[in-house]
């Protein structure tokens, strides 16, 4: 019997069902002429058989004007309550009820209508109750439609699931970092790189409030029943030129639990004037707090007194060796093409590894799943283009971009010493993207980079960089999903030189990785978030080969044996709020390294300089481990939420870098060697403590952050006078291990919104080093701390935009930094017969301060919706004041004398224009 009733009971669901949907599609007629909601009302209930449910005190206030002809029920509500905070929600069983701000009360206490009986809590309009068969494509879009998650039928009690993804309505791609909040129950979620979520509610009615950069915030009403899912849609946001009040569920730089974390969007990069006009990753990512450069025109950085090869450059995962291109005046990545950056400086995840001062984690975007779009840009020494569009509609998308240069012109407009110089470089970026269904998607991303240049000889370099990486994202239920990856990354360069046959030559370096790694998150309560996984990459590094080139040369054939490792990590974190003010995330990660065979290890007598003549014995070890290093890795950090718009935070980190740039520049450059340590060369080790106070001000417009941090660092590699770093057999001879310390305070003040936006930040930094290492022979400065080369201990950044119009705006970028450190021939004296040069203690001067303004004009084309094709041109100039800054300084003996030199490449304003189209 009871089979009957429930068939008689869906028959009778069914035919409301389809009664409301015929009610709601019939077309009717309305003439309004400054009507209230009471004769909107009885007139739409007149000509449907809907029923009205609202409050009349809270619509006192609406008039209306509108007259449409044959329009369905919800065209014409849409178009009533356009530009205002009221909304509706249409059940299936033919009632609407008219809210404002959509503050809905389930009991329906206080609203006026002829009905006594409020419509039942599980009548809705779209039904997410099976997950497993909504379509990827499909996702939640409108503000008044009530969505109703999980099983109706359940009876629902205590907590449920609800996860999805939150998608570009436009593209349908992953919208990152977009923050999902639920007022009532103190719940906020942010979307990951996937635009994946989940978040645990109560069971019942709720509001979600979605806010995402550069789209538009919007809420969602929901019926949550038990565990369900519902993929969310935003709309790209219209830039307003009034003030945007955010409200304090926004603002993630005061309630994360997340220090020294800096996140940009390609807008906000967009607008920064860079060296020939081109949008640059690497120039915004200088003005922030913390974040140095060692002179003009070089993408190698520096992160809170650490070296440039303690930051962990990745590309979609995929690990960057050389950021750079053009002798470093362009970074090696495609701004048409980034979705998300991420800086870490001290809450450095403990999924990254490998790397003591900070990850910049760049991910590109996945394409336009839709419709076929693109994009060209050029300039005055670039030119790019990208296209996206669907393989597969709404399931299988691809993005192909590419950049290349004409250069040449330049270099030969440049001083008779150039004109026989050239230059080059390109780059091709490839991202496919397929979701097979809700629980199970794949991403392939490919990079590839080639530079090439001489200057005014015939010596040829070259260098570049091949990434390849396949990521496999699984949902394993409700509360766990994981990433697997794999990946393979190799960085080469090549010096050739023909002029003389007798002497030709070619070099070559190349650093090979293969690297796998599965990463996992469980969410375990509204509280608690859980990650956990492992990770190991194989390195290969051939140190260089000099072969002779063609038959007639007679260089001798000369190659560095190569030295493989493998470096593999565990690792567990949690994620836990305490309270809504007290919030820890607490993670450990295990790193182990093992450096392989085959190698030669020479051995050396304990307690004397570490010198060819001091080898005690040479063994060779074939395939297999010959020593190994590891240790446990802490990272910790704690938010407390003072109030509404002030928080403090602090943070613990321990990290251990097992590779190791050796350069005789204090620059990148495309000629430096990559070292694993051995059992000569120790691994680097570091430790840094950070406390920062975080305030927000006028209505969290905006930002403003003070951060202090002191790091501890060991066994970090520099010089001998001297030394020589190529085709060394025996490099550890010429290295000496210090020990380091690194402290400062940064101060940040950043406008998000409005006409005027932008950011101010300042840097307070000391970095010092004492050699510590008894195989290093005499004492560096005899023994006494000394500034690290690339200690520079004032950095103000300025970052202005001012909006004039919709297509108008202007910007400022003004940079200062005090001279980085330098060793100066100070006398000379006579020795065994010679006339030496006598040097100051190492680092004991400084080059001139580092000043620069550039500004930059944007002209956007017409904002038409429906038209092919959108410009915009960038006018500007760099350096506007032709301040004659350093790009290298260097010492020559003339006459007996040394004279001192200071080379500048933009000692003169330097203009530039880009024309840039998207269709």
């Amino acid at each position: 019997m009871r089979k009957y009733y429930l068939a008689l009971l869906i028959i009778i669901r069914l035919s409301v069902w389809a009664q409301a949907q015929q009610s709601q599609t019939s077309l009717i007629d309305v003439d309004y002429n400054q009507a209230g909601i009471s004769q909107i009302v009885n007139d739409l209930k007149s000509k449907t058989d809907f029923h009205f449910y609202y409050n009349p005190a809270q619509f006192d206030s609406l008039r209306v004007t509108l007259a449409l002809h044959q329009k369905p029920l919800n065209i014409i509500l849409d178009m009533v309550f356009e530009k205002t905070s009221f909304h509706y929600v249409i059940t299936d069983q033919q009632e609407v009820i008219l809210t404002k701000n959509l503050q809905i009360n389930t009991d329906m206490t206080g609203y006026a209508d002829n009905k006594s009986a409020p419509p039942p809590a599980d009548n809705t309009i779209t039904d997410y109750s099976n997950p497993t068969e909504t379509k990827i494509s499909s996702g939640a879009s409108s503000e008044n439609k009530l969505y109703t998650v999980g099983n109706p039928t359940s009876h629902p009690k205590g907590k449920a699931i609800m996860t999805g993804y939150v998608r570009n309505i436009n593209s349908g791609e992953a919208v990152v970092g977009a923050s999902i909040y639920e007022a009532e129950a103190h719940t906020r979620v942010i979307t990951d790189q996937f635009g994946y979520y989940s978040i645990a509610l109560p069971s019942g009615r709720h509001i979600l409030s979605i806010k995402a950069p550069a789209m538009r915030d919007t809420r969602r009403n929901i019926a949550l029943y038990s565990n369900g899912s519902l993929n969310i849609d935003m709309k790209e946001q219209v830039i307003s030129l009034k003030e945007v009040k955010i409200s304090a569920e926004k603002v993630a730089n005061v309630r994360s639990t997340e220090m020294g974390v800096a996140k940009l969007d390609i807008k906000s990069i967009k607008q920064v004037p860079t060296v020939f006009g081109e949008a640059d990753v690497l120039r915004v990512v200088l003005t922030l707090p913390g974040v140095q450069t060692v002179g003009e025109a070089s993408t190698g950085f520096n992160v809170r007194g650490g070296s440039v090869d303690q930051n962990l450059i990745l590309l979609n995962g995929s690990t960057i060796y050389n950021p750079s291109h053009f002798f470093g005046f362009f970074s090696a990545f495609d701004p048409d093409l980034v979705k998300d950056i991420e800086l870490y400086k001290s809450s450095i995840p403990e999924k990254f590894g490998g790397r003591l001062s900070s990850v910049l984690d760049i991910t590109e975007r996945d394409g336009n799943n839709k419709k076929f779009t693109g994009s060209a840009g050029i300039g005055l020494l670039t030119s790019r283009f990208n296209i996206e569009g669907p393989i597969v509609k709404d399931k299988t998308s691809i993005i192909f971009g590419g950049r290349t240069t004409y250069a040449d012109w330049l270099l030969k407009a440049l001083p008779a010493a150039y004109k026989n110089s050239s230059a080059s470089f390109y780059d091709l970026d490839l991202n496919i993207s397929h979701h097979i269904n809700e629980n199970n998607s794949i991403y392939l991303s490919g990079y590839l980079s080639h530079d090439g240049f001489k200057l005014n000889s015939d010596t040829d370099y070259s260098y570049g960089n091949r990434n390849a990486i396949l990521k496999w994202k699984h949902n394993f239920s409700n509360k766990l999903f994981g990433v697997v990856a794999g990946g393979w990354d190799s960085y080469n360069y090549a010096i050739s030189s023909r002029e003389n046959p007798v002497n030709a030559y070619r070099f070559h370096f190349n650093i090979t990785q293969l690297d796998l790694k599965a990463d996992f998150t469980y969410y375990l309560s509204s509280k608690h978030t859980i990650s956990f996984g492992l990770s190991s990459i194989h390195y290969k590094i051939d140190p260089g080969s000099n072969e002779p080139l063609g038959t007639a040369s007679e260089t001798t054939n000369i190659t560095i044996p190569a030295e493989r490792a493998l470096e593999s990590a565990l690792y567990a974190g949690d994620k836990y709020d305490i309270t809504s003010a007290l919030s820890v995330s607490l993670g450990l990660r295990y790193s182990l390294y093992n450096y392989l065979g085959p190698q030669l290890i020479r051995q050396y007598a304990p307690g004397v300089a570490r010198i060819p003549g001091n080898v005690a014995d040479s063994i060779y070890h074939g395939n297999g481990i010959i020593n190994t290093y590891g240790g446990p890795e802490i990272r910790a950090s704690v938010r407390y939420i003072i109030n509404d718009d002030l928080s403090v935070k602090a943070s613990y980190n321990t990290l251990r870098q097992y590779i190791n740039l050796l350069s005789n520049t204090t620059a990148v450059s495309p000629t430096d060697i990559w070292k694993l340590s051995d059992p000569n060369i120790k691994p680097q080790t570091g430790n840094q403590l950070s406390l920062g106070l975080y305030k927000n001000f006028n209505s969290n417009t905006i930002e403003t952050s003070t951060e202090g941090y002191y790091k501890y660092l060991n066994n970090y590699l520099d010089y001998r006078s001297g030394a020589t770093l190529i085709l060394n057999p025996h490099i550890e001879t010429d290295v000496v291990e210090t020990k380091g310390k690194a402290y400062g305070v940064e101060f940040l003040i950043k406008k998000n919104t409005g006409q005027l936006n932008g950011w101010i930040s300042y840097t307070y930094s000391r970095t010092f080093l004492k050699q510590n290492d008894p195989g290093g022979g005499i004492p560096i400065n005899g023994g006494s701390y000394y500034p690290a080369n690339y200690d520079k201990p004032h950095a103000l950044n300025f970052i202005g935009n001012y909006r004039f119009t919709h297509r108008y705006s202007f910007s400022v970028n003004a940079v200062y930094s005090t001279g980085r450190p330098i060793t100066y021939p100070i006398g000379e004296y006579y020795y065994d017969g010679a006339e030496r040069v006598l040097y100051s203690d190492r680092n004991q001067y400084r080059i001139p301060d580092y000043f620069r303004m550039d500004i930059s004009v944007n002209l956007d084309g017409n904002h038409k919706v429906h038209q092919r094709f959108h410009n915009s041109w960038t006018f500007g100039v760099y350096n506007i004041t032709g301040y004659n800054n350093a790009y290298s300084t260097y010492f020559v003996e003339q006459g007996g004398n040394i004279q001192g030199y200071k080379l500048s490449i933009f000692a003169n304003p330097i203009p530039f224009v880009n024309y840039n189209i998207r269709f």
